[in-house]
């Protein structure tokens, strides 16, 4: 290898070295020749004319950040390309396994299982060789998002993967000359070989197909057979190769259409075997996703933590159109249509910050993923709840799609059928049960909800008396309460934007819900029975696994503020608000009452714990922000910068719950930029605290929006004056239009809070 200034370059362990080139690069050896006198007239020459050049943003990714879940799910050292349909991570427990089942080809869907394993194995053919786990060195791995490689320590094997978008490369060296890959169906299917080179194979998973079409570079002998039931997994292996080199490479394509897509995917996507020029192409679209937001200051730890982030960020939605054409489980069909259609979303988690992220950075890719959603209900008759490549998973509660909508179309993204939308949402408002992680028509419950405007609840121990209540998840009578209250003030609004008035008044007073729910005794969000009366409970424990015979995941301090569309009128619940910033400060101060694993044996996902607060959850973020509304909005700032520093660091622990493929992600690169959208729908940001003391995003309409917080640091947290635009700002607010006009937001910070800024400010206009 010949590089010319710094680079990355591979040796046989895969590790990244930094090279420097004066002319040309000299080998050590030679080095040993040259007299010190000499040595050291080359080394000033080097630092007299190579100006190092600015690291490239992608230097700071690092896919282990939070590959050890706190309690529950980590995320994966995930390799794909931004948004793309093939994603790729060694197949282990965690960042704490040392061994490695299999590499996949693909993934079914975010955290929903791999496609098509693929395993290298020192000598010949051995069925149960599948079996044998793969020992690797955590220090010999080198990872980012274009390009993975192990080190294979008990095997001595190399392997190294790069993905193109419908389609991969593996480049594999062996330690012997007598090895063997394995090839292996992971859900229901089979794999042939043809040729000793070719090989195809087909998954079937959920109602859905996946096949793939992939070919080895050199010609070997094959061996295949059904394992049977009930696995009814096909096996087949390579072996032998014919050239006898070490070095074996595997490409493929991949499609959910047919084999026949699967080798088109191929063929356009990669020529020949050049997998670094595929490494390449993936590193450069990486580079100009997150070159677009460019930060100055902070430390090199949260440089690490707000570029993980962002990349994490690009994991979902993905795009499952097949250079023309597209498989939609959603009426089992496939369509013609040079548009992109986008499928895995858990829009529970995504609608609070991953949508509002995007619709900053790429709204029109935006647009497309709600075009996607909008045939997606022509096609299936129900706006979905999580559209996945299979089809709906009706998972966890709420019509949130109808939040994204609206927020879109007040953002000034319109590129989709925004009438079938809409009566994709009016159906599923109207006719579709509210009921967490089910599908289909309504049922007695949401008719008494129609009617009374509240979901009835079950007193403890009491028996179920609707069938299509799930076993596990409950009724979850107070989220479904709350987050239907926004849905349908939502829903309301695109109906006013869209000049449909009767159902705006007809949607409109189902938004204040909510309040059938308050209870001023102590100023929580509880329960009622179908008779209106209250059930009694203990709101921080009580209701089941997570809650949900009444809440979702989180207990009733958490759903205490699950009413961002209505700030104003919760605080006027709580009695006004002094009342209201003092129930924040307890909701960050309250004790369990009993032990964390008391407590998280319960409530495994309420993880990041301060107080009753809980940052390892979605329900959660946008309460420290709330203090906006208060007297003291430093508090904001004092308690974001504090969660940031706490439970975002740059290791392998550094997020403090699931994940969920960006939903949790978003809310880090909002944050360290030092802006929320507090209240998706509304078209508006609240301010926090930002870690770095310049920030610039490149918008796609080709202005730039810039913040600017001058003295920023781990001490100095606190807002002393702010402008937008050069103007000073009278609210801790700014609005989406200023945002992507090119505005400049300039804070000058301070270790001690200013508690006279923003005192008096209102907001409530934002909710007229």
């Amino acid at each position: 290898m010949k590089p010319v200034g710094p680079e990355q370059i591979r040796d046989t362990h895969g590790h990244d070295y930094i090279a420097l080139r004066v002319g040309k690069l000299k080998k050590y050896k030679r080095m040993k020749l040259l007299t010190r006198a000499a040595a050291i007239f080359i080394f000033s020459l080097t630092l007299f004319y190579c100006k190092k050049p600015r690291p490239s943003l992608t230097s700071y990714i690092d896919i282990d950040i939070g590959g050890v879940g706190h309690l529950l799910q980590p995320t994966r050292p995930t390799v794909q390309l931004p948004n793309q349909m093939v994603r790729m991570y060694p197949v282990r427990k965690d960042y704490l396994d040392d061994q490695i089942s299999w590499f996949p080809m693909s993934t079914i869907s975010h955290r929903q299982g791999e496609l098509f394993g693929l395993k290298p194995v020192n000598g010949k053919v051995a069925r149960e060789k599948w079996d044998l786990r793969m020992s690797y060195d955590h220090d010999l791995e080198v990872k980012h998002p274009w390009y993975y490689s192990a080190w294979l320590i008990d095997d001595e094997i190399h392997v190294e993967y790069t993905p193109g978008e419908k389609s991969g490369m593996y480049r594999i060296e062996f330690g012997s000359n007598d090895f063997s890959l394995l090839f292996k169906t992971l859900q229901s299917g089979e794999l042939t070989m043809r040729d000793g080179q070719v090989l195809e194979g087909v998954e079937a998973f959920r109602g859905m197909k996946a096949f793939v079409y992939g070919v080895v570079q050199s010609k070997g002998s094959t061996h295949s057979e059904n394992i049977g039931a009930p696995k009814k997994i096909g096996l087949a292996s390579y072996s032998n190769v014919e050239s006898g080199s070490n070095v074996v490479l595997f490409k493929y394509g991949f499609s959910f259409i047919s084999m026949d897509q699967a080798r088109e995917n191929l063929e356009k996507e990669i020529e020949g075997w050049d997998f670094e020029a595929l490494r390449t192409r993936g590193r450069q679209a990486w580079e100009s996703r997150v070159d677009q937001i460019k930060v100055e200051g902070g430390t090199e730890a949260q440089r690490r933590t707000f570029y993980t982030a962002l990349y994490r960020t690009y994991e979902r939605m993905i795009d499952i159109n097949e250079y023309g054409q597209y498989y939609s489980a959603y009426d089992h069909t496939t369509h013609e249509d040079d548009r992109a259609f986008y499928v895995d979303d858990w829009v529970w988690d995504t609608y609070l910050a991953h949508h509002p992220l995007r619709m900053i950075l790429n709204p029109a890719q935006e647009a497309d993923m709600l075009q996607s959603y909008t045939l997606m209900y022509r096609q299936s008759g129900w706006m979905p709840q999580f559209p996945l490549s299979f089809g709906d998973n009706p998972a966890m509660n709420g019509f949130h799609s109808t939040i994204v909508f609206l927020d879109a179309w007040r953002k000034g993204i319109r590129n989709f059928d925004v009438e079938l939308a809409y009566e994709g949402m009016r159906k599923n408002a109207t006719s579709a049960t509210m009921l967490p992680w089910r599908n289909g028509p309504n049922c007695s419950l949401d008719s008494f909800y129609y009617e009374r405007g509240f979901y009835p609840a079950l007193h403890p121990g009491e028996e179920e008396t609707v069938d299509l209540v799930h076993s596990f998840e409950k009724r979850q009578s107070v989220a479904i309460t709350l987050g239907h209250s926004y849905d349908d003030w939502a829903l309301a609004h695109m109906a006013k934007e869209l000049g449909k008035e009767n159902d705006y008044e007809f949607f409109l007073p189902r938004a204040t819900n909510y309040k059938n729910l308050y209870q001023p005794d102590n100023g929580l969000m509880m329960p009622k029975d179908a008779d209106g009366n209250w059930i009694e409970i203990d709101p921080k424990f009580d209701g089941g696994m997570g809650g949900r015979d009444y809440y979702d995941e989180n207990n009733g301090f958490t759903y205490a503020w699950q009413v961002q569309h209505d700030v104003p009128g919760l605080m006027d619940l709580m009695g006004g608000r002094r009342a209201f910033e003092n129930n924040l400060d307890r909701l960050f101060r309250e004790d369990l009452d009993r032990s964390k694993y008391q407590f998280w044996a319960k409530f495994p996902d309420a993880t990041g714990l301060v107080g009753q607060f809980s940052m390892g959850n979605e329900p959660s973020f946008h309460i420290p922000y709330l203090y906006n509304f208060t007297e003291s909005p430093w508090k904001t700032q004092q308690r974001i910068r504090f969660l940031l520093d706490v439970w975002y660091k740059d290791n392998i622990f550094g997020i403090p719950g699931d994940e969920d493929g960006g939903g949790m992600t978003a809310f880090v690169v909002f944050s360290m930029m030092g802006f929320y959208p507090l209240t998706p729908g509304i078209p508006w940001y609240t301010v926090g605290s930002p870690v770095f003391e310049h920030i610039t995003i490149d918008l796609p309409n080709g202005n730039r929006f810039s913040v600017i917080a001058q003295n920023a640091s781990p001490v100095n947290k606190y807002i002393q004056s702010a402008e937008f635009n050069g103007i000073e700002m009278e609210i801790p607010w700014f609005s989406h239009e200023d945002l992507v006009a090119g505005g400049t937001l300039k804070l000058v910070m301070g270790p001690k809070p200013n508690k006279e800024l923003w005192k008096n400010s209102e907001a409530g206009f934002l909710y007229n």
